[in-house]
C-alpha cells in the first residue's frame, strides 16, 4: 500500500475526484481518500509507479507527495527533498528562474535551482546592464560632442577610453549579480543550486550533468523551465564562417571599431547601433525592411531621421545575400552593391533555449520556434511542468519574466495566479527613445475595434522646448465611442519615463477626457500625455503654456 499526502482538496467532493483519478490508473486495485486527512490510501500493482499517482493528482490541480516510510520504488532515484514537502525544481537562474523560486520557498517549498553557465541569466550579465552602462556612456560621449546649448557652452570631442568603460560596466555587473543572485542564493538554505546542465529523465524526473563532472537525478513534484533565450543566427551563407558579433561579443568588446555593421532592425540592433556610433564607430544598418516594422509606421520613420541625422547609415529593404570575412574585413554582397566593414554585429531575434531539455520525454510541447507552449496559469501540456519568461512564447522583456516566474510559484504551490499582459509597457533606450504600451491602430483594428487617434508633435510640450530638443512624437489610441484609452506610442528623450503613467491609466479603464483631466506637473515630459489627451477637444496650439 502507498500512502500519500493530498493538499489542495477543499471539500469531500475533492476527495471522491482524487479517488476516480487514482483508480484509472491501469493497475490500481483501489484508492481510499480522505479529505479530512488529506490522506490518500492506495492498493496497487507493483508497476504502478509514484509518478503515475502523484501525476493523477497534479492533474486536478492537487498536490500530493509519497508519505515518509513508504518503500514502493525504492530503486527509482529521488531527491533528498522528494519526501519532506514540496519539492520544486526550476531549471535557469534568470529574472523567471529567481522569482520563482524565491516565491516558492515563501509558499513553503523546497527548491533546487538549475543552472548550467553563469547564476543570472540574461539580463544581468549579457543584457539588459551592461547594455544600458554602455548606451549611458555613449550618451554622455554624445553630449560632450554635440547638444542644442553648443551655442553657450563650448563642445569638444572627447577621449574614448573603451578598456576603461568596459571595466567600468563589468564591475557594476558583477556587483548586481553578487548582490542580487549569489548572496540571496547562498544565504536561501530551503534553495539547493546544482551547477550543471539538466534533461528530463521521465516526466518527474531531471538528469543534472554537473559542471565538476558527474551527474545527480532530481526528482521533484513540480518543475518550473526558465532556461531563457539566445542571439538567433539567420542562415546567410558563408556567415557562420566568420567572426561575426552577436550582442552578446559586442558588449564585452574592448574596442570600438572604425567601422560596423548591424544586420537587424528592432530593439537590440538599434541600441547598440547607436551607441556604437557615439563612441566614434562608423555604423551601417542592414534593414531587411523599415526599422522597427512591426510597431506602428511613425516610430520607424522617426527613429530613422534621428539616426540619419547622427550620422548613421540606415540601409531599408536591404539584405546580405552572402557574407565574406577577407584580410580582417567583412564583405556582405547585398542588392544594392557591397558593404564593407571591420566588424559585424548580427542582432535579428533570440531563440528559445528549449534544446538538450529532452522535452519530449516529458511530454512537454513546444511550438514550431521551439518555445514552451503555456497556458495563462503558465503551466505546459504537462500539468506538474510551468514555464516561464524568454523560453515561452512571452514577450521577452525581464519584467513580464519575474512576472511570469512568480505566478508560476504561486500557481506550483497550490494557488490560482495569471498574468495580464493587456497593459505592458515597452520601452527601447535609443536616443530619442522609442515608449509604447496596449495596442496601436492597426492592432485594434485586428480585434474589431473602431478606433480615434490624435499624435501630438513633441514642439508643443514646454518640456522639450525648454530642452530645445523637439524630435519624437505622442500618439494617443483610443476606443471609438466610449473614448477608452487603449493604447499610447511615444518616441521622446526620456520616452521610458512617461509611459508607466500611461499604462496605469489603460489599467485603469481612463477615457481620454479623464487623463485630460488630471492633474500633470508642468514642464515635465509626461505632461505631454495630458496634452496629448487635450487634443481630441481643442487645439493645444491656443493654449498657455501651462492651461489645464
Amino acid at each position: 500500500m502507498t500512502d500519500i499526502t493530498v493538499s489542495g482538496m477543499t471539500c469531500s467532493s475533492c476527495a471522491t475526484h482524487v479517488k476516480e483519478a487514482l483508480e484509472k490508473i491501469p493497475g490500481v486495485n483501489a484508492a481510499v481518500v480522505s479529505y479530512p486527512e488529506s490522506q490518500a490510501q492506495v492498493t496497487a500493482d507493483t508497476a504502478v509507479s509514484h509518478d503515475q499517482m502523484l501525476a493523477a493528482i497534479a492533474a486536478l490541480g492537487y498536490h500530493g507527495s509519497i508519505r515518509v516510510g513508504d518503500s514502493k520504488d525504492e530503486t527509482k532515484p529521488r531527491d533528498a527533498f522528494a519526501d519532506a514537502g514540496l519539492h520544486i525544481a526550476v531549471i535557469g537562474s534568470g529574472g523567471a528562474a529567481m522569482a520563482a523560486a524565491l516565491k516558492a520557498v515563501e509558499q513553503g517549498a523546497k527548491v533546487t535551482l538549475i543552472e548550467r553557465g553563469t547564476i543570472g541569466g540574461t539580463c544581468v550579465n549579457i543584457g539588459c546592464v551592461p547594455s544600458k552602462i554602455m548606451i549611458r556612456a555613449a550618451h554622455i560621449a554624445h553630449l560632450r560632442r554635440e547638444s542644442p546649448f553648443d551655442g553657450g557652452i563650448t563642445a569638444s570631442v572627447p577621449a574614448i577610453d573603451r578598456g576603461k568603460l568596459l571595466a567600468q560596466q563589468q564591475t557594476r555587473v558583477d556587483e548586481l549579480r553578487h548582490a542580487k543572485y549569489e548572496v540571496i542564493l547562498e544565504g536561501n538554505p530551503a534553495i539547493t543550486v546544482l551547477h550543471g546542465e539538466a534533461r528530463f529523465k521521465v516526466d518527474q524526473s531531471l538528469v543534472v550533468y554537473l559542471n565538476e563532472g558527474g551527474e545527480r537525478v532530481v526528482a521533484f513534484d513540480r518543475c518550473l523551465v526558465a532556461t531563457g533565450a539566445s542571439p538567433a543566427v539567420p542562415p546567410i551563407p558563408g556567415l557562420k564562417e566568420t567572426p561575426y558579433w552577436t550582442s552578446t561579443e559586442a558588449l564585452v568588446s574592448n574596442t570600438i571599431p572604425e567601422r560596423l555593421a548591424v544586420i537587424g532592425s528592432s530593439v537590440v540592433a538599434l541600441e547598440l547601433a547607436q551607441a556604437f556610433a557615439r563612441l566614434g564607430s562608423q555604423v551601417t544598418i542592414l534593414a531587411r525592411s523599415t526599422l522597427f516594422f512591426r510597431e506602428d509606421p511613425a516610430i520607424g520613420e522617426a527613429i530613422t531621421s534621428a539616426f540619419r541625422a547622427e550620422g548613421i547609415k540606415v540601409l531599408e529593404h536591404t539584405q546580405a545575400s552572402q557574407v565574406a570575412h577577407v584580410d580582417g574585413e567583412f564583405v556582405l554582397t547585398t542588392e544594392h552593391g557591397e558593404v564593407r566593414t571591420d566588424k559585424l554585429l548580427i542582432a535579428t531575434g533570440r531563440a528559445h533555449n528549449t534544446r538538450g531539455l529532452a522535452l519530449d520525454v516529458a511530454g512537454v510541447k513546444v511550438n514550431a520556434q521551439g518555445a514552451i507552449v503555456i497556458d495563462k496559469a503558465m503551466r505546459s501540456s504537462q500539468p506538474h511542468i510551468y514555464a516561464a519568461g524568454d523560453c515561452t512564447d512571452q514577450p521577452q522583456f525581464v519584467y513580464v519574466a519575474a512576472a511570469a516566474g512568480t505566478r508560476a510559484a504561486i500557481n506550483m504551490t497550490g494557488g490560482n495566479a495569471t498574468l495580464d499582459l493587456t497593459a505592458m509597457p515597452a520601452v527601447v533606450f535609443t536616443d530619442p527613445q522609442v515608449a509604447t504600451v496596449g495596442l496601436t491602430e492597426t492592432q485594434a483594428h485586428a480585434q474589431n475595434i473602431e478606433t480615434d487617434s490624435r499624435t501630438l508633435a513633441l514642439d508643443n510640450v514646454p518640456r522639450a522646448l525648454a530642452n530645445f530638443d523637439t524630435r519624437g512624437f505622442i500618439k494617443l489610441v483610443i476606443e471609438e465611442g466610449s473614448g477608452r484609452l487603449i493604447g499610447v506610442q511615444a518616441v521622446a528623450p526620456e520616452a521610458g519615463e512617461l509611459i508607466q503613467t500611461a499604462a496605469i491609466a489603460i489599467r485603469a479603464r481612463m477615457t481620454v477626457q479623464e487623463l485630460a483631466d488630471q492633474l500633470f506637473p508642468y514642464l515635465t515630459m509626461v505632461e505631454g500625455l495630458k496634452l496629448c489627451a487635450q487634443t481630441f477637444f481643442k487645439d493645444v496650439k491656443q493654449l498657455s503654456c501651462c492651461a489645464g
